[in-house]
């Protein structure tokens, strides 16, 4: 699905939205043995903006079960349409490079693979295994889809003892008819409490800018918090292209520190909240 929106040409970047162009020796480095095992990032296919710093501190957010995703989110700039196979040796791969990274903090994600009966979730265990077989000393956090709300899909990746379980809830509920057309605000806040009521660390990330009110990000703050939830990011949305939501508004900086300041006080551990942030941004700092 194509929305056809036309490009809001009075919202012009401001200077704090301006980001380094990706370089330096171990974005080379990293991006050959990206290259050579046949890998994908989703600092690449999301043009996350702080690609430049996290891949020049050899980091980096491996996105498995492939670059085609079966949703059509109003805000992603992956693509859209049927996966064809699963590559069963993937997860090796990703655990190889892994280890040649000396990555203190993996974070795994994946493109939603809706047309799977278990969406992927058993790749998503073995790629855990994998890492933690050649990595051992590697932590681990998957950022998942909701699995269509399939409570085995997720206890198919919690069964590998993952450190932290990200699944970002991405906008407030009055949005999601435009920005996540497929999935379900209530069922992502479904997922994170079942994650929890299990013991683990759990995490969750919000984009603003995307035509939510303020008051309205406040309340989806409460209702993580109500579940429990440890972590939480929050970032600038950024149109990836003209077929893509527009930007409703560039966030100021100190609107980021108050909601910073608004999530420690009811209760997260950890808020990550800048207009550059990103769901995997300081991972490691935010699991620490």
């Amino acid at each position: 699905m194509k929305i056809e929106i036309e490009e809001n040409k009075h919202l012009r970047r401001p200077d704090w939205l301006k980001a380094r162009i990706p370089s330096g020796e171990n974005y080379a480095r990293l991006r050959e043995i990206i290259g050579k095992q046949k890998l994908h990032t989703v600092c690449e296919e999301a043009r996350c903006p702080n690609m430049g710093e996290c891949w020049n501190h050899g980091t980096a957010t491996f996105m498995i079960l492939g670059d085609i995703c079966t949703r059509s989110c109003g805000f992603c700039a992956v693509k859209t349409g049927k996966p064809t196979g699963l590559d069963a040796q993937e997860p090796y791969r990703v655990a190889d490079a892994v280890r040649q990274l000396g990555v203190r903090h993996a974070v795994i994600t994946s493109v939603n693979r809706d047309e799977l009966y278990d969406g992927g979730a058993q790749i998503f265990a073995e790629t855990i295994r994998q890492i933690r077989i050649t990595a051992p000393a590697t932590k681990v956090e998957v950022l998942i889809p909701d699995f269509k709300g399939e409570e085995i899909a997720l206890n198919i990746v919690l069964d590998a003892f993952p450190d932290i379980l990200n699944h970002n809830t991405e906008t407030v509920p009055r949005l999601y008819p435009s920005v996540r057309p497929q999935a379900n605000y209530k069922r992502s806040l479904e997922l994170l409490d079942r994650s929890k009521r299990r013991g683990f660390s759990t995490k969750t990330g919000l984009m603003l800018g995307i035509g939510e009110r303020i008051e309205e990000v406040v309340e989806v703050m409460k209702d993580l918090r109500n579940i429990n939830c440890d972590i939480l990011t929050l970032g600038q949305y950024l149109q990836p292209s003209k077929e893509h939501l527009p930007v409703d508004r560039f966030v100021h900086p100190d609107e980021f520190k108050m909601l910073k300041e608004t999530g420690l006080r009811i209760g997260f551990r950890h808020v990550e909240s800048g207009p550059l942030v990103r769901s995997s941004y300081h991972a490691e700092n935010q699991a620490q």
